[in-house]
């Protein structure tokens, strides 16, 4: 499917690494053209030159002035898609977490976002079609006992786009976010290698992510590269009555499962 995504600029948020670099990869192969953004300008250009394409960005989106540095660079150069995929968990628990530890998460995972999204929105609702995608976690749907401050965050995040998604009822805007459940990165991967090596089982990768998904209906571990896809789906016109919706991608484990 030609998703028709050429010419149009996006800002994908943490995009220097992980998920994010997928999705800013992704959407370069569609003809878009790309804010690539790092926590400090090397990471941007480091990522820029793996991808070979690309605008290096750079601001430390934890904090306002890091936002306002970002939207520096961003402002008024004709952004119609915004990403919001920065964020991070933490190690965190009930026990020893504090005050800090939580404002912290909320720093990372709403307020980045609420910030960048402001930023940018009278240059999103000049565009003839405009997007907000937020990458959130299957976690605000079922948190675990760990992690309180993340998920608390996450589930902010979560309100916040549809919330949002109302205040663009009318506009050419769409909000939608998608809440993926675990993804396999190349840490998750070399994890479940070592521990099926430690406990002397296959090391066969088909038979390790069987065992790890063994839970899940579809029996597989999320791709970054299938995060990306329904991204750039999303970005498309052919995604126009798709508004407001929280897109799981877990293999089918809250909604078959629960």
């Amino acid at each position: 499917m030609e998703l028709k995504l050429s010419d149009k600029t996006a800002l994908v948020t943490g995009s220097y690494r992980g998920t994010g670099l997928i999705i800013a990869k992704t959407l370069i192969d569609e003809g878009v053209n790309v804010f690539v953004h790092g926590l400090n300008i090397d990471q941007a250009n480091s990522a820029v030159s793996m991808l070979g394409a690309g605008m290096p960005v750079s601001g430390n989106i934890d904090s306002q002035d890091g936002c306002d540095e970002l939207l520096n660079q961003c402002s008024n150069r004709g952004v119609s898609i915004l990403i919001n995929n920065y964020g991070g968990a933490d190690s965190g628990s009930w026990e020893a977490s504090n005050s800090k530890d939580w404002l912290e998460a909320y720093e990372k995972n709403v307020l980045s976002a609420q910030r960048i999204t402001q930023g940018l929105l009278p240059d999103l609702l000049n565009q003839t079609v405009g997007r907000i995608i937020n990458i959130g976690t299957i976690g605000t749907s079922r948190p675990n006992s760990i992690m309180p401050a993340y998920y608390s965050a996450k589930g902010a995040l979560a309100t916040m786009t549809m919330s949002l998604a109302k205040k663009m009822s009318g506009t050419g805007v769409r909000v939608n976010l998608i809440s993926p459940g675990m993804i396999l990165t190349d840490e998750v991967k070399d994890s479940l290698l070592k521990k099926a090596k430690k406990s002397g089982e296959s090391e066969d990768w088909e038979s390790v992510e069987s065992a790890a998904a063994k839970h899940l209906p579809t029996r597989k571990i999320t791709t970054r590269e299938e995060i990306a896809a329904i991204v750039a789906f999303l970005c498309s016109d052919y995604s126009r009555s798709i508004h407001g919706q929280n897109i799981k991608v877990d293999g089918g484990q809250l909604e078959v499962l629960m």
